[in-house]
């Protein structure tokens, strides 16, 4: 499933919103890997963290104690698109890895 066709979600806002979350210098932030690397760390975070409600929310269903389906697939949903963009982020991260292991100094 390809995320950027949902609505409100294209690749200019995805950067508009990395750009204004990775790199806002309100707090004296600096553009370092350590910046990066713990924003995308809270990422991972995130995805576990609704990857999580979305598995309470089944276990809940399955034992009856709740019998709206629809907070059941908006959880599964939000976890499943969290997921996706994890695993995009992270193919993307390789991809450029394997680019810089192949130049030659």
């Amino acid at each position: 499933m390809d995320i950027s066709t949902l609505s409100g979600v294209s690749p200019a806002y995805l950067n508009t919103y990395t750009q204004k979350t990775l790199f806002d210098d309100d707090d004296n932030k600096t553009n370092s890997f350590d910046s990066i690397l713990s924003a995308m760390m809270q990422s991972v975070d995130e995805t576990n963290d609704l990857q999580n409600k979305a598995e309470s929310e089944e276990i809940r269903f399955a034992l009856g104690e709740s019998d709206n389906t629809h907070d059941l697939l908006i959880a599964e949903t939000k976890a499943n698109i969290a997921l996706q963009y994890t695993v995009a982020v992270r193919d993307k991260l390789v991809d450029g890895y394997k680019e810089l292991m192949q130049m030659s100094v």
